[in-house]
């Protein structure tokens, strides 16, 4: 099993290279289902993992004009500070078993697992559909509705980041090209930076709270760095519609995975 997450660690990479996400979609699952990391110790190893592999695409991309720095700061900064009152105060404060329902106990992290997929599903749907997304205004007409937009989405982002562990990326894509109307390859880059902020933040913040096998997250970090490397190389030769529809299914066929395995076969 072990050598399955290592391969997926490159997947991992290989996902934020292409599609500015997803590749916490898989950090999650990898880490519970084949290392056996409990799950809020695989949301904070996510954390660092993501943040750092997202860090070197952002650069990578920021180098080709692809990152709206100006975006990524005003996203950055009520997401950041939603990030670490979540890690600092909500998580700790879930207790381990939420309710019992006829015998049937319903622990954090079945919630979490679950939370995770269900959410992943909103983002797919909203990214299979189809619809124009290369228009070429990045920005509300208003920009008090823009500031706005900016501030609820980055609180939203904040909070999946920091209660599960997840760079956001999947909820990101879907509101930087749907909501800002910003060109996929655009939404890529500044995602992986806006991620890469989150993540790392979050993970600072846990640092006290966690003892990390840091060889372990080490060879992991590097794995997925070489993906993301390889995912930046192949973005370059797929037009960007082609993944906003890639990146959707892959997203939906997560969710049902993750669904199957809490509900069904756990």
């Amino acid at each position: 099993m072990e050598i399955l997450g290592y391969l997926a660690a490159i997947l991992i990479g290989i996902s934020l290279g292409l599609i500015g996400g997803g590749g916490s979609i898989l950090t999650v699952p990898v880490l519970v289902y084949l290392f056996g990391v409990d799950v809020t110790l695989a949301t904070s190893y996510s954390l660092f993992i993501i943040g750092t592999t997202s860090l070197v695409g952002a650069f990578r991309n920021y180098r080709k004009g692809l990152v709206s720095i100006r975006t990524a700061l005003l996203f950055g900064i009520p997401s950041i500070a939603t990030v670490f009152i979540a890690r600092q105060f909500l998580l700790p404060a879930i207790p381990q078993v939420l309710f019992k329902v006829d015998g049937f106990e319903v622990t954090k992290s079945f919630a979490t697992m679950t939370l995770f997929a269900f959410l992943m599903l909103l983002a797919s749907i909203s990214m299979i559909r189809p619809g124009n997304t290369a228009l070429q205004t990045s920005t509300p007409k208003s920009k008090t509705r823009f500031l706005a937009n900016l501030l609820f989405a980055g609180i939203g982002v904040g909070l999946v980041t920091g209660l599960l562990g997840a760079g956001g990326g999947f909820l990101l894509i879907p509101v930087l090209v749907l909501l800002f109307k910003m060109p996929m390859k655009e939404a890529v880059g500044t995602s992986l930076l806006i991620i890469a902020l989150n993540s790392l933040f979050g993970f600072a913040g846990d640092v006290g709270n966690v003892s990390p096998d840091w060889i372990f997250l080490l060879i992991l970090t590097s794995i997925a760095i070489a993906g993301i490397l390889v995912g930046g190389w192949l973005s370059n030769r797929i037009d960007g519609k082609r993944l906003k529809t890639g990146f959707g299914w892959f997203v939906f066929i997560m969710a049902v995975y993750i669904l199957i395995k809490e509900i069904f076969l756990h």
